[in-house]
């Protein structure tokens, strides 16, 4: 059954709304990351939880008692990577972005931009991920993904967009790169930082440092250059999954084509080019793989009116 335009709209909405009531910040999911790497929590809150193994009144042994050793933890398997392994990679690399760029502090922008993110990964096969979006402190016009599930666009790049659907298409093409485990692939094939195969079966030391060694500084990580096809198929995947959220398809290329009037000689778009192919080209790569195929979509949301404007300030 084909939903109408206006039913596809009654239903973002209705979906959107039920985000809002459970949007995670993501400064809250890796605020124990950046307290380690920027020496504070982002948006602490007040847990009045007692720790584990506090003594308690009125234990007479709790003065003396020697605590028990932390329990064992695998190691982490680079070659073979489970769920868990792969959002607690994406989190460090994530955690080591925002100790050196900060999340905008607004808290309506970044419920926004989970609540929009949330709703186009959920179009996708791996939207049993534990979502997280954010938008950080920078002038560069950029958008990162970690593997597990973390998205980030800079506030440069906020800018240059117009509506919901253009919003859509960059973080679909982000999330399209964490439903292929485009960047979780690069880190296996090039093993950064002489992280040998003879280690990734054995454990080295706890698993925060062996995690540490695998991927040396997030922002490492994210000026690596992913293969050129990777972000060819994660435009395709992204416009497709904008579409099937009830966007108006024509969000993704209406970004890249304002990002391809930049002269390669400004320094915001210095990182974008060299990390991936020439706006130019993905247009057009964009334009062979869909063809006549979107003639049909009804499609047409771009919400301009609900797109959140940054403050003046900001």
């Amino acid at each position: 059954m084909k939903c109408r335009p206006s039913t596809l709209l009654s239903i973002i909405l209705l979906l959107t709304a039920s985000y809002q009531a459970q949007a995670l910040n993501l400064g809250d999911a890796l605020k124990d990351v950046v307290k380690e790497k920027a020496g504070e929590y982002i948006n602490p809150d007040k847990s009045n939880s007692e720790p584990s193994g506090a003594a308690k009144a009125g234990d007479n042994n709790a003065a003396t008692s020697t605590p028990a050793p932390a329990p064992s933890q695998p190691a982490f398997n680079l070659k073979n990577p489970s769920q868990a392994d792969e959002i607690q990679l994406g989190r460090k690399i994530t955690g080591n972005l925002l100790g050196a760029a900060p999340l905008v502090k607004d808290e309506a922008l970044q419920k926004y931009v989970n609540q929009v993110g949330r709703w186009v990964a959920s179009q996708s096969e791996r939207a049993d991920l534990p979502w997280h979006f954010g938008v950080v402190e920078s002038n560069d016009i950029n958008a990162f993904a970690a593997p597990g599930g973390y998205v980030i666009i800079t506030k440069g790049l906020y800018r240059k967009l117009e509506n919901e659907a253009q919003l859509a298409g960059v973080l679909g093409h982000e999330i399209s790169h964490v439903v292929k485990k485009h960047q979780l692939k690069l880190l296996q094939k090039t093993q950064l930082l002489d992280f040998g195969a003879r280690l990734l079966s054995k454990k080295l030391g706890n698993e925060n440092q062996t995690v540490e060694k695998i991927i040396g500084s997030g922002a490492e990580v994210c000026a690596r250059s992913l293969d050129k096809e990777a972000e060819f198929e994660a435009d395709r995947m992204g416009l497709v999954l904008a579409t099937r959220a009830g966007y108006a398809p024509f969000g993704l290329p209406e970004v890249l084509q304002s990002i391809s009037q930049i002269t390669r000689n400004d320094g915001s778009v210095a990182l974008l080019f060299k990390t991936h192919p020439a706006p130019d080209d993905r247009l057009v790569s964009l334009g062979n793989a869909i063809g006549s195929k979107l003639d049909n979509i009804k499609a047409d949301k771009t919400l301009e009116n609900r797109f959140y404007k940054l403050k003046p300030d900001i």
